[in-house]
């Protein structure tokens, strides 16, 4: 038997999205007993990675509960869907990357916790460019000296 695994699809193009447009899909936990569920999390959240310190914050958020008298029956896939905001979009940057995600955490008796993540994009910003001498550098290549003015 396979381990625990959550599985995340978009509904539409699942790509890149446009503030203001919905974002929704669904998700399906395998090879979990039903009575091992306690509880389901979703969340639309956005984070950074890179240097300095990582930001994150949740957009939307959902939770399902074995206590809360709805069930937690995973046969069928759990759905979700939200309007996506204006700010902050999606960037790669050289130092600093916004990445946008759906994420569903999954808790099982025990303490035990699984987890799957699926990113999309917000915005389509082109990804930035690193500087020439930044580039050569982390090639391994020396860059050229500055050229200096000859006056005659």
């Amino acid at each position: 038997m396979n381990g625990p695994l959550v599985r995340i699809r978009f509904d539409g193009n699942g790509g890149v999205y446009r503030p203001g447009d919905t974002l929704s899909g669904e998700y399906r936990v395998e090879s979990v007993p039903a009575n091992e569920i306690k509880a389901v999390e979703v969340s639309v959240l956005w984070y950074t990675e890179g240097k300095g310190d990582e930001d994150l914050a949740v957009h939307d958020f959902w939770r399902r509960s074995a206590d809360g008298g709805e069930g937690l029956d995973l046969r069928r896939p759990g759905r979700f869907s939200t309007i996506l905001p204006r700010s902050p979009l999606s960037y790669r940057g050289v130092l600093v990357k916004i990445r946008w995600c759906v994420r569903v955490r999954v808790f099982l008796t025990r303490g035990r916790e699984v987890m799957g993540e699926l990113a999309f994009r917000l915005g389509d910003v082109p990804a930035a460019r690193a500087p020439v001498a930044a580039a050569l550098r982390a090639n391994g290549r020396r860059e050229a000296a500055p050229a200096k003015a000859v006056l005659a």
